[in-house]
This record gives structure tokens, C-alpha cells and sequence, in this order.
């Protein structure tokens, strides 16, 4: 089984006390880089919030959106503040002075300028609500991970229809290949022959001429390689896990390898096949880049 780095889950909680809700998405990333958005009150349980992810995922750009509403209302207070309360009656008095008239500020009057009475949110004990918030991450996190799997099943199987096509130019190359030399020998052997007008060919000058040209052309090695790569890869891609590193290197090693195979085909036939070739290998490196 293998995982795609490309996922969301999404999961909430509703009680009467409380709502609880986590979002989770992701896209690919070289390492794991998690962001985490939730109210200043839940701060203290972040390194447990990633402590949990954590067990999620091990590569990947993830975002998490955590929500929390107190539906009881039961943190809310008022408080009254004195200090402001008495500046207040102060220049009251000092202004009833200073122009001679009653001072006919009552408490009620006084008590709806700004400040004097303010409703403050009581802080949450974080530990108290880590019990539903654990459940919450989890259900997403799972959610995350059923997701990631389907993309990853997705990816492993269109990646093995690319490397079954890409054994098929493999070996049509394999078996062209080869008739490409004696072609060359015969064309430089009736070439020089027209030249010579009916004089003997000097064989070990063909010979020579031929082994240098196929010294340019041959790609036997590359092929050999190429084909260890693409073995490698459907084997790990059988094995599942967290594979999508060493897959990144085997899909660089087989870029490589088709790079050089197709700078070296001569005849058309080949090189279509060539291209196809090193098509598939792109595509095969786009889709690695979102593996775990």
C-alpha cells in the first residue's frame, strides 16, 4: 500500500457543552511541514496536536484548521473596574463645581460608560477539552489517510501501466538495435565498393569503420539499466510504504539512462520509440513527486 502526499479530512464534534471542528488537507511536499490554525486558547496543546498527526504522516505540506466554540457561555464574566468607575465620578463632581449645577450621574448611568463594566472571557483549561479534541484529530486524520490511500492506489496503478509501456520500447530497441550495425556494414561496403569501381575492399578498414559507429549507436548498457530501473520500481511499488524518495532517485537514474538512449538513436523508428520512452519516464517522475 502506498500513500499520495495529496489528502483532506475533515471531522467535528457537537455537544451541548461544546463544537470541536478539525480540517485537514496537504499537497506534496520534500519533507513533512505542518501548519497548524486554531484559537489562541488551544496554544498549550499544539505539540500534542502534532504529536498526534505525526502518527498520520511523514511527508507532505499539511495544513490543519481547528475550530472551538463554548456553547455554555458559562466562561463569560463581568468585571467591574473600580479604578475607571471612580475617574469618572471625579470629573463629574469636579465639572458639577465648575459650572455650578447638580451632579446627576446615577449608578446606571455610570455603569454604561466604557470600561467600567467589561464582559471578559473566563480562559479554558486546555487539558479539559483534549479529551474530544484527541477524538476529533483522529477521525479526520483517518479520514486524511483513507483519501491519501485511494490517490496512492490511483498513482501506483497508472504508474505501472507506464513502466509495462516502457518494457515494450525496451525491448523493440533491444531487438532493433542490432540490425542497425550490419546495415551500416552493408551500406559502407557497397558505398565503398561503387567507389572502388570492382577493386577489393579492404576489410579491415569496414571492420574498423564499423566498430566506430557502433561504439556511437550502441546502447546495450543504458538498455541494461534502464531495465533494472523499471523492475526496481514496480518492485517497490508492490512493497508499498513510504517509498517516494527512493522512487524520486530510480525515476532520476532512469531519466538519465533514456536521455542518453535517445541522444544515441540514429534511425527513425528508434527514436520514435526513444521519445516514448523518455515521455514515460517524465510522466513516471511527475507522478513519483506526490508519493510518501
Amino acid at each position: 500500500m502506498i500513500r499520495s502526499m495529496t489528502g483532506y479530512g475533515r471531522s467535528e464534534m457537537l455537544s451541548d457543552a461544546c463544537r470541536i471542528a478539525v480540517e485537514i488537507k496537504s499537497v506534496n511536499n520534500r519533507y513533512l511541514d505542518i501548519g497548524i490554525k486554531m484559537p489562541r486558547q488551544l496554544n498549550q496543546l499544539e505539540a500534542k496536536i502534532r504529536g498526534e498527526l505525526k502518527k498520520h504522516m511523514l511527508r507532505g505540506k499539511v495544513d490543519v484548521f481547528i475550530s472551538y466554540e463554548d456553547l455554555t457561555e458559562s466562561n463569560m464574566t463581568v468585571k467591574y473596574n473600580d479604578r475607571i468607575a471612580r475617574e469618572y465620578w471625579k470629573y463629574f463632581q469636579k465639572m458639577a463645581e465648575e459650572f455650578g449645577i447638580d451632579n446627576d450621574v446615577r449608578v446606571s448611568s455610570l455603569a454604561r460608560f466604557p470600561d467600567v463594566l467589561v464582559m471578559e472571557e473566563e480562559p479554558v483549561d486546555p487539558e479539559g477539552i483534549w479529551e474530544n479534541l484527541e477524538k476529533v484529530i483522529r477521525e479526520a486524520a483517518l479520514m486524511f489517510d483513507e483519501s491519501r490511500i485511494r490517490e496512492g492506489e490511483f498513482l501506483r496503478t497508472n504508474m505501472e501501466e507506464k513502466l509495462e509501456e516502457m518494457l515494450g520500447h525496451v525491448s523493440f530497441i533491444e531487438e532493433r538495435a542490432p540490425e542497425l550495425v550490419e546495415a551500416y556494414r552493408a551500406s559502407l561496403r557497397e558505398k565503398v565498393s561503387e567507389l572502388l569501381e570492382g577493386a577489393d575492399v579492404d576489410e579491415a578498414r569496414i571492420v574498423q569503420e564499423v566498430t566506430i559507429h557502433a561504439d556511437k549507436v550502441c546502447v546495450d548498457e543504458e538498455l541494461v539499466r534502464l531495465r533494472s530501473h523499471i523492475v526496481a520500481t514496480r518492485d517497490e511499488l508492490q512493497k508499498g510504504g513510504s517509498i517516494g524518495r527512493k522512487l524520486d532517485f530510480i525515476a532520476q537514474e532512469m531519466n538519465r539512462e533514456s536521455n542518453t538512449i535517445l541522444s544515441k538513436s540514429v534511425e527513425r523508428e528508434i527514436s520514435d520509440h526513444a521519445i516514448e520512452l523518455k515521455t514515460s519516464v517524465e510522466k513516471i517522475r511527475e507522478q513519483v513527486q506526490n508519493i510518501e
